[in-house]
């Protein structure tokens, strides 16, 4: 359990790609310590000089399922500065990694599984994959600086307020997701596209990754730290508290 890197079983650190992979089950809700050590997978992978492409995988029936709810109800104010800072590491480092990051999702891809995919340069996803932000429904706000990156904006503003669920299927069509394949062949499938990139020269696609970030029309970090503050008020509010009281009982 835990977060893993993989660059040399199958070959892999020959082709120049490191895989780094999170399982923590049941459903990859990641703990606040899961999300500060995903980030340090990417980043130390990212600044390896033999990697020039990284994977981002995860075990299990989904990709992500946001943060541990039950460990916010547990902690408190301690556990929800610590997921908001983690978050934000673990999604600036897919985005600031050095090279670029594949993100291969299958099932659901959720909450903060979305500000990693988000922050992906491309993403590669099962047919049964399906990706969504419930944070309403759960007593929270953000990542829709992220769900703005993978649909139109009024799509982003009705998926947001509805809790709603787009499939792969449908954000191929919006030209967010590379390729839609069936669940057993998409670690191959994410791979192989790592491949294509990884053929390139790897001080150049460095500076290819430094460009493409340099003019990116909405500077993702601060946009959502802006988002994270309402998150904090939610909470210090009672709000937050009185929606997550209803989590798991049937009515969010």
């Amino acid at each position: 359990m835990g977060v893993s890197t993989s660059s040399e079983e199958k070959g892999i650190r020959g082709d120049g790609i490191c895989v780094v992979t999170v399982d923590f089950p049941p459903v990859n809700a990641l703990p606040v310590d899961g999300w500060y050590a995903l980030a340090d997978a990417v980043r130390a992978a990212g600044r390896d000089p033999g990697t020039r492409c990284v994977v981002l995988a995860a075990e299990g029936r989904g990709f992500n399922a946001g943060v541990d709810i039950k460990e916010l109800q547990a902690r408190g104010a301690d556990a929800l500065v610590g997921v908001n800072r983690g978050c934000f590491e673990a999604f600036s480092a897919v985005y600031e990694c050095e090279v670029p990051v594949v993100a291969a999702v299958q099932g659901f891809c959720l909450g903060g599984g979305i500000g990693l995919v988000g922050n992906a340069d491309v993403i590669v996803a099962s047919e049964d994959a399906t990706f969504g932000l419930p944070e309403l429904d759960r007593g929270a706000l953000g990542a829709a600086t992220h769900l703005a990156r993978l649909v139109p904006q009024h799509l982003m503003r009705a998926l947001y307020f509805t809790s709603g669920t787009v499939t792969a299927a449908e954000l191929h069509a919006h030209g967010s997701v590379w390729a839609v394949v069936p669940r057993e062949e998409l670690l191959d499938a994410a791979l192989g596209l790592a491949r294509k990139i990884a053929a390139k020269d790897g001080e150049l696609l460095r500076l290819a990754k430094a460009a493409i970030n340099g003019i990116d029309p909405v500077d993702v970090r601060r946009s959502y730290r802006f988002e994270q503050g309402f998150t904090f008020e939610a909470s210090v509010s009672g709000v937050a508290d009185r929606v997550r009281s209803r989590f798991g009982k049937g009515d969010s």
